[in-house]
């Protein structure tokens, strides 16, 4: 995930023009050494801190499924991390490295949100946006000149960039469906030498269940017309009294 970081910085700082002018873009930490050993005018865009945002995790799965519609695997929520970066302009003269760094400022105030065509790897597949913030107020972490003190240099302008990004959930994969039906056995109730053969039941188009699965309503016939309740009894009164008024047979 941080290299995927790495890289649509870069870019978003290729398409401003920068690197047609000559600058070079690295993402060296400008140590006292690194600063004496470079040539050309440049940028250097340093990562120095990651810390996660612990407010945005969440908990649970989220299911992923197949063209058919069957689960084939589960993924835990993405987390998410405050990377920043230390950007430094190095040129022979200050005006200079303050003019590339205006130019890098005015790059990424413009941008609040790293664009998507810049995203690779697995920022493409989440489809999660990608916030970025440019030279922030005070935020938990070490400050510029713990840095600097780190590096063995001395204090000099810089542009702090925070780029919020998600890192994608693990993944596990889900067990297959089943496709086999129950065994049935049966046998006597006294004698179980005699058990029948043991049969599998399975289940006719297995590979497309439909819209509902193996839930999907059945049609079936309509039951036989039952008579209300009531009726035997006044059909059988009805026999009696007819029989009554046509008298004994002879």
């Amino acid at each position: 995930m941080i290299h995927e970081i790495d890289e649509g910085v870069r870019l978003l700082l290729t398409e401003s023009g920068l690197t047609e002018s000559g600058v070079d873009l690295v993402f060296d930490p400008p140590t006292r050494e690194w600063a004496a050993r470079r040539n050309a005018p440049t940028i250097s865009v340093f990562l120095y801190d990651i810390r996660e945002d612990v407010g945005r995790r969440r908990t649970g799965t989220v299911d992923e499924y197949d063209e058919h519609g069957m689960t084939v695997a589960r993924r835990t929520p993405p987390r998410w991390f405050d990377l920043t970066y230390l950007v430094t302009a190095w040129t022979n003269r200050p005006q200079d490295e303050h003019r590339l760094l205006s130019e890098v400022l005015r790059c990424l105030a413009r941008t609040d949100v790293l664009p998507s065509r810049l995203h690779t790897g697995t920022l493409v597949q989440m489809g999660l946006a990608v916030p970025i913030e440019v030279a922030g107020g005070a935020q938990q972490g070490r400050s510029a000149g713990d840095v600097w003190s780190a590096l063995g240099g001395e204090l000099k302008a810089s542009i702090d960039l925070r780029v919020l990004a998600p890192m994608a959930g693990e993944r596990v994969a889900a067990a297959p469906p089943v496709t086999d039906g129950l065994v049935v056995r049966t046998a006597g109730t006294t004698d179980t030498t005699t058990a029948e053969p043991d049969r599998r039941l399975r289940y006719d188009g297995v590979s497309d269940p439909g819209t509902h699965g193996f839930a999907a309503r059945r049609d079936r016939p309509d039951p036989a017309e039952r008579p209300e309740r009531g009726a035997t009894t006044e059909r059988a009164g009805s026999s009696e009294a007819a029989r009554r008024r046509r008298g004994p047979v002879r």
